[in-house]
């Protein structure tokens, strides 16, 4: 009877655990995180100064990141959706669409101010990827996991650009698929399918604008 008992009191910790894993890494490796960092950090790679490499990453970041969260988290505190991740599908039309909206307006400002090509078409790779997935998201009502799409696609970017990442970076990406699914949030298959857009808008697109 005491064994049976540890033996649930046992597997209740390991689900708590998994869970706090789980959320964990959902919140560290979150789509606005990965964001700012692949970009800060191609933007460093590619630039011609330091100076150049912070001007230009922070242009990038603060497009694709840095005011789309920051419009999340107002709607967030406002009550006009539930958490910064909105999983609420329903509540996703607008965070999407000023996202789509303030990365293709970042896309067009680095091209006036003449940014690194690297750069350049990276963002302008993660445009295309929401492109793809926002109708998907509002259209067929289906909720795309963006943690996936963005992990995947800087797993895959950070393997172009610098090829030693392959290793050190496709585990994370996997594991924040993993996360999503366990935290309830996203099905096996929206997750796949967000990795899927997320690894060709860098895999195939990035390449050829690069």
């Amino acid at each position: 009877m005491a064994t049976s008992h540890a033996g649930r009191v046992t597997e209740k910790q390991q689900v708590t655990t998994a869970d706090r894993v789980a959320r964990l890494l959902t919140e560290v490796l979150s789509p606005a995180v990965l964001v700012a960092v692949v970009l800060l950090a191609v933007a460093w790679a590619s630039a011609d100064s330091a100076l150049s490499a912070l001007i230009m990453g922070v242009i990038a970041a603060a497009a694709a990141s840095f005011l789309p969260i920051a419009y999340i988290l107002r709607g967030v505190r406002r009550g006009s959706w539930t958490d910064r991740h909105v999983g609420d599908r329903a509540q996703r039309t607008l965070p999407l669409l000023v996202c789509l909206g303030s990365t293709a307006s970042g896309t067009a400002a680095l091209a006036a101010v003449g940014a690194p090509r690297d750069l350049l078409a990276l963002i302008a790779c993660m445009a295309a990827a929401l492109v793809v997935a926002t109708p998907i998201t509002l259209l067929a009502r289906w909720k795309i996991s963006i943690h996936a799409l963005v992990a995947a696609g800087v797993a895959v970017t950070f393997t172009v650009v610098f090829g030693w990442a392959l290793l050190a970076t496709w585990p994370p990406a996997a594991a924040v698929g993993w996360s999503r699914v366990r935290l309830g949030d996203h099905t096996t298959a929206q997750v796949l399918a967000g990795a899927l857009v997320g690894a060709c808008a860098t895999g195939l697109l990035y390449p050829v604008l690069r």
